[in-house]
């Protein structure tokens, strides 16, 4: 018997969190319920400081079909003021890419129209094989919101970007991997021993240095870089217990323990 659906779905083990959609009947695509659960998830594992790494995933044969155009189009005409109809998936997208933890998604299957966005807001996106994406904007009318065009651009460079949004064209795992959407492309059968190896390690690694670090690139990414505030990260490291615990577990060939 299949799992009824319902909001995403959370569990933790040890210093990983999953985070898992769960409308499989079609293909994860989010209702504006699932973006305020979401919200309430990523405060969740905010302030758990026993989580190290997120894994975000779907349930089924696809990681979503994005954003149920039904509700951008009832948002649309209820709420006209609003600068886009998107603005509640966009909210849900930029507070994914500014969570401390570092982020992997694991693409189950394939990742359509909004959800392309919320898999490019994870610093990694570890898919099948036979995964397949497209951004259908273009072709349904919508102007995407900033946001999400500058995260394409940031992370695929503009002419991909322009390729992407503006055929609205659908590309297989091959490309995918090419353009540096997919950070590995694996057979179903490996996915899961690919997610987590990745996430050992980051579970593994220094959590104040990473969150820091993570924050410096996402500024550089957008332009927008506190050079004061980075450099003040990069001091407190020097004098950091973390620092301490790392060189000596290097001096004694030995994994650290932060």
């Amino acid at each position: 018997m299949s799992e009824a659906a319902s909001t995403p779905v959370f569990t933790t083990d040890g210093a990983r969190a999953t985070i898992r959609l769960n409308r499989p009947k079609h293909l994860n695509r989010l209702q504006p319920e699932d973006l305020e659960a979401l919200l309430k998830l990523f405060d969740r594992i905010e302030a758990d400081p026993a989580v190290r790494v997120l894994v975000l995933t779907g349930t089924g044969r696809a990681f979503s079909a994005g954003y149920d155009l039904g509700s951008i189009a009832e948002r649309a005409a209820t709420e006209p003021d609003q600068q886009t109809a998107g603005s509640a998936f966009e909210v849900v997208a930029n507070r994914l890419e500014d969570l401390s933890v570092p982020t992997i998604c694991r693409l189950n299957g394939g990742v359509y129209g909004g959800s392309t966005d919320l898999a490019l807001a994870c610093d990694f996106r570890i898919g099948v094989d036979t995964a397949e994406m497209f951004m259908p904007a273009a072709r349904l009318g919508l102007h995407y919101y900033t946001s999400g065009i500058r995260r394409y651009v940031a992370r695929l460079g503009a002419d991909n970007a322009r390729k992407l949004f503006l055929t609205a064209q659908k590309i297989d795992a091959p490309e995918m991997l090419r353009i540096g959407y997919l950070t590995a492309a694996v057979p179903y059968e490996a996915l899961d021993e690919e997610v987590d190896k990745l996430a050992a390690i980051l579970a593994g690694n220094a959590p104040v240095a990473m969150r820091g670090i993570k924050r410096t690139i996402n500024e550089f990414s957008r332009g927008r870089l506190d050079e004061e505030g980075a450099d003040r990260r990069a001091r407190d490291s020097m004098r950091s217990s973390e620092i301490r615990e790392g060189i000596r577990a290097f001096a004694e060939k030995r994994p650290p323990k932060f």
